[in-house]
């Protein structure tokens, strides 16, 4: 007698609930996100289209001044932009004016704000009026450095130097790129005094009372302690300093307009020479698109650096 077998019917899987809240969860998120959709489209219609149309215009020999004369012409303008003497000086002066004016403010700032974590009389006024120069908009602070400061017949400066000799000195004329420095370094020293008086309200006082306590001195828990616990702030401030300030431009178009020639002209100003005064459209745009990666890649490594610092911090605690 024969036996036949058969297979039993194959059941259907039963159905996996992981997909089910994978969707569930991918809907809730696009749910909060879609109240901001119209703040990325804003945002991407008025930077990355100009952008775009930056770069299309970079490939262009296009100047205003010859009409008809429009053409494509490849990497030329970029090749022009690299071989342009002026342009590597204004580079250079950017570096200086940027990385300059960050590092003194940051320095004044620290030294004003060890000033203020001490207890003394008026300290909420001396603190108030510190701070008011970050205040003031950066153009009519820079008509204030050149009217009333850096004026060589009716400035401060000269009357408080004339003692000394220095009466009748056109700073703008003599020193035009540490006229414009001075200005920023002192709207900038604020920004840096409050955000390194954070940091060291943020020190804990049990270790600075234990090394007291072990005999150390005030220089020594400021290189050993106070230094060490600052670092991650004055990484955030140069950060956010030198990304605000590379792009400084109503400071050089108010005090100096960038003279004498392209002494104290940065990128930005150069830029605006070069588009709405030499009507040249395709090398501007070229340099423009150069300005902007080279910004983009130290941004992007020095955000990273912070990121990592405040990372650790994070993860010691």
């Amino acid at each position: 007698m024969t036996t036949t077998l058969e297979r039993p019917a194959a059941t259907p899987p039963p159905a996996s609930g992981g997909t089910t809240t994978k969707r569930s969860a991918r809907s809730e998120g696009w749910v909060r996100r879609a109240p901001l959709l119209p703040a990325l489209v804003f945002t991407i219609v008025i930077t990355q289209i100009p952008f775009l149309l930056t770069i299309y215009y970079s490939f262009q020999s296009w100047n205003l001044v010859r009409p008809g004369s429009r053409e494509f012409v490849g990497f030329e303008n970029y090749a022009n932009v690299f071989a342009d003497s002026q342009f590597r000086g204004v580079a250079v002066n950017t570096v200086v004016m940027t990385l300059g004016s960050v590092v003194i403010a940051v320095i004044l700032g620290l030294l004003l704000a060890l000033l203020l974590n001490r207890h003394f009389i008026g300290r909420g006024v001396v603190r108030t009026l510190l701070v008011t120069p970050f205040l003031i908009t950066p153009v009519a602070a820079a008509l204030l450095w050149k009217t009333t400061l850096l004026d060589p017949t009716y400035g401060l400066i000269n009357f408080v130097l004339s003692p000394f000799g220095a009466s009748g000195t056109d700073w703008v004329s003599t020193y035009p790129l540490a006229s414009v420095m001075a200005a920023l370094i002192w709207q900038w020293t604020p920004f840096m005094m409050l955000l390194l008086l954070a940091g060291l309200q943020s020190q804990p006082g049990d270790q600075i009372e234990a090394a007291r306590v072990d005999g150390a001195g005030a220089w020594a828990i400021f290189i050993e302690l106070t230094l060490p616990h600052l670092r991650r702030f004055l990484e955030l401030g140069i950060v956010l300093g030198a990304i605000y300030l590379v792009n400084t431009f109503d400071a050089v178009y108010m005090i100096t307009q960038g003279g004498p020639g392209t002494a104290s002209a940065n990128l930005p100003f150069y830029i605006y020479q070069r588009a709405f005064l030499g009507f040249d459209i395709g090398q501007s745009a070229a340099m423009g698109v150069v300005v902007v990666v080279l910004t983009i890649i130290v941004a992007t490594f020095a955000l990273r650096l912070v990121f990592r610092s405040f990372g650790a911090a994070g993860s010691e605690s």
